[in-house]
């Protein structure tokens, strides 16, 4: 049987000021999130639900996508977003594997995707 756990962040940010007074979304620390890495992330609501797990080779742009993209899963709900956890995953494999696996045991809310649970 093979074991999976959910890893620990590497970086953890939350929101600090409200979205307009800030060019990233209210995301101060945004620039502690890797630009060169990759791995997957996490947004997270007030109330510390998930509402979005994925995945990326480059970190940083690819989560700020979902902040200005009109395609993004989560654009009708950018502002539910409080709290945004990266963990590093350099193997492809590794984070397909773990994108599949958080999304299910945390039951993200706006992945429709890889969803096993209903």
């Amino acid at each position: 049987m093979i074991n999976i756990t959910i890893p620990t962040p590497d970086v953890s940010i939350t929101k600090k000021v409200a979205p307009q007074e800030s060019h990233i979304y209210g995301f101060t620390e945004f620039h502690l999130i890797t630009r060169e890495l990759g791995g997957i992330y996490m947004f997270y609501n007030a109330k510390g639900e998930c509402l979005f797990v994925g995945k990326a080779r480059k970190l940083r742009p690819r989560i700020k996508k979902h902040f200005e993209d009109s395609v993004s899963p989560i654009k009708e709900h950018r502002d539910e977003v409080a709290k945004i956890e990266v963990c590093v995953v350099e193997d492809p494999v590794h984070r397909e594997i773990y994108e599949t696996y958080i999304i299910n045991e945390l039951r993200a809310k706006y992945n429709v995707e890889k969803v096993l649970y209903k």
